[in-house]
């Protein structure tokens, strides 16, 4: 393959990465992808004050998470009543989180909806592997082929709690 060729094929490939924005509607629902559609504001008071693994989640903090995600926000009419963002290479490896539809939005299979469209969008086809921690709603993510670690043995982590406190974990083991 010559020179030109390559550069042609790698350009195709990046722009392959290029994030499609998707929106679909049923009733008086919408989800979209579109970032300029999410309210922040309602996002932020739902993890900072609403969930154990984002609770006091700086609002700027947030904001920078939101930017480097694919976002899916869920709607009734305009107001924001889901969330759920991807973290992702868009080629082996996708991490979904931040998954949340409000309490009295609950039961009318929004979370199933959610869920199909993340697991349908175009971007996140043919991925190696994809990366859940959750400690609600197993039954929902069983459902789209989560399962259960096979060797925990083999996964590690480095994990800081406290970060959204201010306070700094730090290891005190000699290495």
């Amino acid at each position: 393959m010559n020179i030109r060729n390559a550069y042609i094929k790698s350009w195709h490939l990046l722009r392959q990465t290029e994030l499609k924005v998707v929106e679909t509607h049923r009733n008086d629902y919408t989800m979209s992808t579109d970032k300029d559609k999410l309210d922040i504001l309602s996002v932020h008071k739902f993890l900072a004050n609403e969930t154990d693994w984002a609770n006091g989640i700086p609002m700027d903090t947030l904001k920078i998470s939101i930017e480097n995600s694919l976002n899916f926000g869920l709607y009734y009419k305009h107001e924001q009543i889901g969330f759920a963002r991807i973290i992702s290479d868009y080629s082996t490896i996708a991490y979904l989180g931040d998954v949340y539809v409000l309490k009295e939005y609950r039961g009318k299979g929004l979370s199933k909806w959610l869920m199909n469209e993340i697991m349908s969008h175009p971007n996140l086809q043919g991925l190696r592997r994809w990366i859940l921690l959750t400690n609600t709603a197993e039954w929902l993510y069983k459902k789209y082929g989560f399962t259960e670690i096979p060797n925990p043995e083999f996964y590690m982590e480095k994990h800081n709690p406290n970060v959204y406190s201010g306070i700094e974990k730090t290891n005190t083991n000699n290495v």
